[in-house]
């Protein structure tokens, strides 16, 4: 839970940014929970799941509960997520996943969560999800992915990929090259559209 609960800290240090070297000391983390409410939720939220992981009765729905009154953030106390996750807005975001791995940033307003069928998402390591996005079912977002403002992603995400979109559907590949003139630039952009 600490070293869970470092990695979300670290996050916060240049806010969004991947830090894991930075050296966290008692007053820089106390620093840190004053300054940023997302982060405070996150402490919450890491004691809610080292508890439930303990089976210790009462407290967990108690944090939960606790973590949506007070920050605006439904997240499911327990799940498996993994260290470094960034929200950097959560009032109205709901985290209901399979499991999220490291370094997941959330900016806002965005749903997680089942679809049709009592099926959750899975998130790969380093994945970017943009404001209002929605990630629905039984689906795998693989590593490195990013999603756009307001998708809603319904379908397997691979690698490295960018969707965007209703429903979300691929623009760009971390593989794919980017532009290098405005006339290269102006043809992706008119394929993509």
């Amino acid at each position: 839970m600490v070293e869970n609960f470092k990695q979300d800290a670290r996050r916060w240090i240049v806010p969004g940014q991947i830090n894991t070297d930075a050296p966290l000391t008692f007053w820089t983390i106390l620093k840190l929970l004053y300054r940023y409410l997302p982060l405070r939720a996150m402490a919450w939220f890491r004691l809610g799941s080292w508890l439930k992981q303990r089976g210790v009765p009462f407290f967990p729905g108690y944090i939960q509960r606790r973590i949506y009154r007070h920050y605006g953030l439904e997240i499911q106390v327990g799940a498996d997520i993994g260290p470094g996750l960034y929200i950097a807005h959560p009032i109205g975001t709901v985290v209901a996943p399979r499991r999220i791995g490291r370094n997941c940033s959330i900016i806002a307003a965005v749903t997680i969560g089942m679809r049709n069928e009592w099926k959750f998402p899975e998130i790969g390591d380093n994945v970017f999800i943009g404001a209002g996005a929605r990630v629905l079912g039984g689906i795998t977002v693989a590593d490195g992915a990013v999603i756009g403002a307001n998708a809603v992603v319904i379908n397997d995400v691979p690698t490295g990929v960018t969707v965007v979109g209703i429903p979300a559907r691929p623009v760009r590949s971390r593989e794919t090259p980017r532009a290098t003139s405005d006339e290269q630039l102006r043809a992706e952009l008119t394929l993509t559209s």
